[in-house]
């Protein structure tokens, strides 16, 4: 599955979310809704995943755990406040970065309308290259075939 298509799937899914419940409830909330859905479309959603933390070869042990985690591939970071603050763009990046991952999703509930809720974070990941290396990846694969 590519990135698009599961991000696609990612937003649909919160925008079902928000239709069915609306502004204002816990994130905890929030949370069990979002992996009802996720679940619903076939995809592997983790809650509370642990993000392993190290510092010049030592463990820090783990001290943060991202809200959802979508295929082993998208992190989602989930909020119900009033504004989104730099610092929670942040903790996301800070997160794919530890994570090793390249995209997430801010998600913030408490918004009068959901598409100013909807934060796509990319960590060094280049989508045009990706896919031109898959492309490249089967030619190769192809011509060694024969």
């Amino acid at each position: 599955m590519t990135y698009k298509h599961l991000t696609y799937l990612i937003r649909g899914c919160a925008y079902e979310v928000y239709k069915q419940l609306g502004p204002g409830l816990l994130e905890s909330v929030y949370e069990n809704a979002m992996l009802i859905e996720l679940r619903s479309k076939g995809l592997v959603a983790n809650p509370q995943v642990a993000i392993p933390l190290r510092y010049k070869g030592q463990d820090l042990g783990v001290g943060y755990r991202c809200d959802i985690l979508v295929e082993n591939a998208v992190i989602i970071e989930l909020k119900s406040v009033e504004t989104l603050l730099s610092v929670h763009k942040k903790q996301l990046i800070s997160y794919l970065k530890l994570a090793d991952m390249r995209v997430g999703y801010l998600i913030n509930f408490n918004v009068d309308d959901i598409d100013r809720g909807l934060i796509r974070i990319v960590n060094n990941f280049n989508e045009e290259a990706d896919v031109e290396r898959k492309i490249i990846n089967s030619a190769c694969s192809a011509s060694s075939a024969r």
